[in-house]
């Protein structure tokens, strides 16, 4: 008795607290927009890094994140708007009441066809709070999707990475057969979804499906928010609506593609890409990307598009092609197993963490056969002089790079360029431009 109390009593706090949920709503739907417009650019700007990296598990990362922000955008923005209508047919309804048909003076076949079409005032002030209600639970329904396509994405380029570095037979055999399950399940779960339950309605469809859904629920963590998904499927409401918004998603993912070309002649890619001798691209001088926090290096940075000191600063960020070239100039410094990624300063064991400590590596001496193969492999021109470097690694606010200073005291005032290089290959004095960048230097 006392069980069925407390029930009542807590469903009793949950309808009132869903009458006043609207203000929360509201609360949460503004700052998560204001945040959300300012994490456009920052994200941008990551995948951009990403891309210059070649780091294939980020660019897939902050794509579905970068498309996610402008949905959840898109979702907000659009409760907002719906918010403030309802808000404003609750005012209008103090005011005037119900619609009352037969004031309006129509004839018969408008004032059957309106009230049977329109309906009461009541009625549509409610349609208003229950879409609002849906659209706002969907935003966020959309942010477990994202983490569970990631984390599905993320086990799939696993699989495809243990088949890299295993040679044992048997081991790549059930590595193949695990790989077929997985996708399978994978793709069975994804109709499922897509078609809001349709291999859980036919009896024997469901038996199969059944052990493929218990893992991925698992694996998509979708046990955390299930009863939100299923309390939508049970509404006829939630289900147009879910169905509604997909293609809406489609329009806002072919949407963040788009971009204006301001010009026949030079197309906007090409100066958002890279630098020549012709084109400036704000990537490549430290003083903009200092200025933009979120901005990342270009392929190599000096200090400014002018120059006034008699000397250029050249930061050359730690790139993973550029090392791949380095390495297949000098196999020496090529290390057993490859720690590049991402680390933690802990490391598991079998029982047991430690720290993760990677002093058994003789950093002194790598260090020192870096900088020479990077001096005899790479190096700069300034228009079409050969310049003196010493390399060194440095450290900044980006990311740890190589670092020289070339003497430009006896260069005329005026327009240059700087262009980075690299021999053609290891046996070969003929040299690659790798990049140019332009500057004018005028002396203080």
């Amino acid at each position: 008795m006392e069980q069925k109390n407390n029930i009542g009593s807590f469903k009793k706090l949950l309808d009132r607290l869903q009458e006043d949920s609207w203000q929360l709503e509201l609360l949460i739907s503004g700052f998560a927009i204001f945040g959300l417009f300012y994490a456009i650019e920052p994200i941008k700007h990551v995948l951009m890094d990403s891309f210059i990296n070649s780091n294939e598990m980020a660019i897939k990362f902050y794509r579905i994140v970068f498309l996610s922000v402008y949905i959840l955008i898109f979702n907000l923005l659009f409760h907002v708007l719906l918010r403030a209508l309802w808000i404003g047919s609750l005012g209008l309804r103090s005011v005037f009441g119900e619609i009352e048909y037969d004031k309006l003076n129509y004839s018969k076949k408008f004032t059957k066809y309106l009230k049977k079409k329109v309906g009461s005032f009541d009625g549509y002030v409610l349609k208003l709070e229950n879409i609002s209600s849906v659209m706002f639970a969907i935003s966020f329904l959309l942010i477990f999707y994202v983490v569970s396509y990631t984390i599905i994405n993320y086990l799939a380029n696993n699989i495809e990475h243990l088949k890299s570095i295993v040679s044992i037979e048997w081991i790549l055999i059930g590595i193949k057969i695990f790989k077929i399950i997985f996708f399978a399940g994978a793709s069975l779960t994804f109709i499922d979804f897509l078609t809001q339950g349709l291999l859980k309605k036919n009896k024997w469809v469901s038996m199969f499906y059944f052990p493929f859904y218990r893992v991925f629920s698992i694996l998509t963590l979708s046990f955390l928010y299930r009863p939100l998904v299923y309390n939508f499927l049970d509404n006829k409401l939630g289900r147009r609506i879910s169905l509604m918004l997909f293609p809406i998603y489609f329009a806002i993912f072919i949407a963040t593609t788009l971009y204006y070309q301001t010009s026949n002649i030079i197309p906007v890619w090409a100066i958002d890409t890279a630098s020549t001798e012709n084109i400036a691209n704000g990537y490549n001088y430290e003083d903009v990307f200092n200025n933009n926090t979120t901005s990342p290096i270009g392929t190599f940075a000096i200090q400014s598009k002018i120059i006034t000191e008699p000397y250029l600063k050249v930061i050359i960020p730690l790139r993973k092609y550029l090392e791949e070239d380095l390495i297949e100039f000098n196999p020496d410094l090529k290390q057993g197993e490859d720690i590049r990624g991402y680390h933690s300063p802990l490391q598991f064991t079998i029982g047991k963490i430690k720290l993760n400590n990677h002093k058994s590596i003789n950093i002194d001496s790598l260090t020192i056969e870096y900088v020479k193969t990077f001096q005899n492999f790479y190096s700069f021109k300034i228009d079409s002089t050969l310049c003196k470097t010493d390399f060194v690694i440095t450290q900044n606010e980006k990311k740890t790079g190589i670092e020289t200073y070339i003497g430009i005291k006896d260069l005329q005032e005026g327009k240059h360029f700087i262009e980075f290089q690299k021999l053609k290959h290891k046996d070969a004095d003929s040299l690659v431009s790798i990049i140019k960048v332009p500057f004018w230097y005028y002396k203080d």
